[in-house]
Formats: structure tokens, C-alpha cells, sequence
């Protein structure tokens, strides 16, 4: 027995323990997970903002939010987050949650009705990770 450690991993190793964690996991609840993402773009069809998302467990979880710099400020990440959310309603989800860093969304999620369940402190030994949720049921 050996312990290997690296940065560069095969990638059916890495395949390997996520598909065994999934088989773990598959004992306990329903295999569900999605992908969800929106986009939009502009008349020549360039992304010009994006939601990338997984629903699962009756949980939409949102992993990346952009909108280019250009189109900030007009109202298309509320558009983004509102198509995500609706999306997971009609897929059964209850709940949403993601995770901002301090220079990133804090303030336009809190907009959104976002509160704040944890915090982390000192990435890149200044930023504060703070994680939010909400209920996407009435």
C-alpha cells in the first residue's frame, strides 16, 4: 500500500473515485443530478452573459455567474438567475444555494433574497467565501 499524491491526475483515476463516491451515494437517494445553465447573447450570437448550474436532491445549485463587463448593471444576472431558478422549480427543486467571494456578488445575491448560512475567511489571505441560500417555494 502506498499513498500518491499530484497535481496532474490520471483521468480515469479521478473518474474512478467519483464513480464510487456517486455508487456510495446511490444508496442513500436517487441519482438526479443536471446540468443547468442560461445564456444570453447578443445579435451575433456571442455569449454575452451565463449561469452555470446542477439540480439535484431538490436542490439547485448555482456554480458561476458572469455577465460581460459591457452589460453590467442592466438587469441581465437578475434575468439569469430568475430563468435558473424558475428551470429548477419545474425540475422539483425547494432550495437554492451557491457560494460568492467578497469582491465578487455578495450584495446582488443578498438583492435576490440570498441569506448567508457560513463564511469563510482569508482566501488569498484578504477575501472572505460566503455561502448563501433560499427557498425557491412560496
Amino acid at each position: 500500500m502506498r499513498i500518491e499524491l499530484t497535481d496532474i491526475p490520471d483521468d480515469r483515476d479521478e473518474a474512478f473515485v467519483i464513480a464510487q463516491t456517486r455508487a456510495y451515494n446511490a444508496a442513500f437517494t436517487v441519482e438526479d443530478v443536471r446540468s443547468l445553465c442560461v445564456f444570453i447573447r447578443d445579435g451575433e450570437q456571442r455569449i454575452i452573459g451565463g449561469l452555470t448550474a446542477k439540480t439535484y436532491w431538490e436542490y439547485l445549485e448555482i456554480q458561476f455567474l458572469w455577465v460581460h463587463e459591457d452589460h453590467r448593471q442592466a438587469g441581465l444576472g437578475s434575468e439569469l438567475m430568475v430563468a435558473a431558478e424558475a428551470e429548477a422549480t419545474r425540475r422539483g427543486c425547494k432550495h437554492a444555494f451557491l457560494d460568492t467571494l467578497s469582491f465578487q456578488a455578495f450584495a446582488f445575491y443578498k438583492k435576490l433574497g440570498y441569506s448567508e448560512f457560513g463564511r469563510l475567511s482569508g482566501f488569498s489571505g484578504r477575501h472572505e467565501r460566503h455561502f448563501l441560500r433560499r427557498s425557491l417555494t412560496p
